[in-house]
């Protein structure tokens, strides 16, 4: 991942709707969700989850596939986490910090 790469998925992340989006799609996991379903859980209206979605999906941080007459989105779980290891990479001076999370979808 480079730099710009990075401030783009870093830039749609810090919209507290388009964070609360992509928290909501990564508990979802592989299922994803529609916009319907997330525009009811947050409470946001339909319109503006459009909106938001198209910007994570713009930043790569989402998918969208179709089923039916529905859109659904899911966490592109290969996009967050090259964004970990970027910002991550050059940790405490090269040395180990802490104990690695463990990854659900590696």
């Amino acid at each position: 991942m480079d730099d710009e790469l990075a401030a783009r998925s870093l830039g749609a992340l810090s919209q507290v709707h388009r964070l609360k989006a992509f928290r909501a799609l990564v508990v979802a996991g592989t299922q994803g969700l529609t916009p319907g379903v997330l525009s009811e859980q947050l409470g946001i209206s339909p319109a503006s989850m459009s909106f938001h979605l198209k910007e994570l999906l713009f930043a790569g941080l989402v998918s969208q596939s179709r089923d039916g007459r529905h859109l659904v989105y899911r966490a592109a779980f290969d996009r967050m986490n090259d964004l970990m290891g970027f910002l991550t990479s050059h940790c405490c001076e090269g040395r180990p910090c802490a104990l690695a999370a463990p990854s659900c979808h590696g």
